[in-house]
């Protein structure tokens, strides 16, 4: 078992987890989300604690039972950290915040749309997934909200990808915890 795997997962109230063959819903106040369990992996709840733990033995030749045993033990710690995941998305929810640096650089959100103004010649119209809210609290300051971590840090790599940092000005849109190490400019 990895490390990982071998620490229990506590349930907080307000969430259920059912369990139906390989099929993990968890519920909570913030949504619901599934996740598909490996044939080699199971998932016991005893009262308000989940286990993650291995089924049975590994069956493979001798010189690839040792590679597939350790890729499954592995697997058993990411397993654990995605319910964990998951368990903490629908009961707290996940929240990622990004600044656009720049003149005349904003962003608006318009229906399911955010429309962003990041140095272009045309604006930039991205359009928000399903499960995730973005709110604009000024023009260059955007929020990210969901239940899943993954999908929220994919959206935030999304829009950040519209318009990078520069290293020579820091222009661009950026996390609000990301330092930017500028470079200095070609001397005369």
């Amino acid at each position: 078992m990895s490390r990982v795997a071998k620490s229990p997962i506590e349930l907080p109230s307000g969430v259920d987890i059912q369990q139906q063959g390989n099929l993990v819903t968890v519920k909570g106040p913030k949504g619901q989300l599934e996740y598909h369990l490996h044939d080699a992996i199971k998932v016991e709840r005893e009262g308000k604690v989940l286990h993650v733990k291995l089924v049975g033995e590994i069956s493979a030749t001798s010189g690839s039972k040792n590679l597939l045993k350790g890729s499954m033990i592995a697997l058993s710690g990411t397993t654990r950290a995605i319910i964990k995941n998951h368990v903490m998305g629908v009961s707290k929810g996940y929240e990622r915040k990004l600044l656009m640096v720049g003149v005349g650089y904003r962003a608006a959100m318009q229906g399911t749309k955010l429309n962003i103004t990041a140095g272009f010649s045309h604006p930039v119209q991205y359009d928000v997934p399903k499960g995730i809210s973005i709110e604009t609290p000024s023009q260059t300051e955007i929020i990210i909200k969901g239940a899943d971590k993954q999908l929220v840090g994919q959206v935030a790599a999304n829009i950040r990808a519209i318009r990078s940092p520069e290293p020579y000005k820091g222009k661009g849109i950026r996390y609000s915890d990301e330092k930017i190490i500028l470079k200095e400019t070609k001397k005369k």
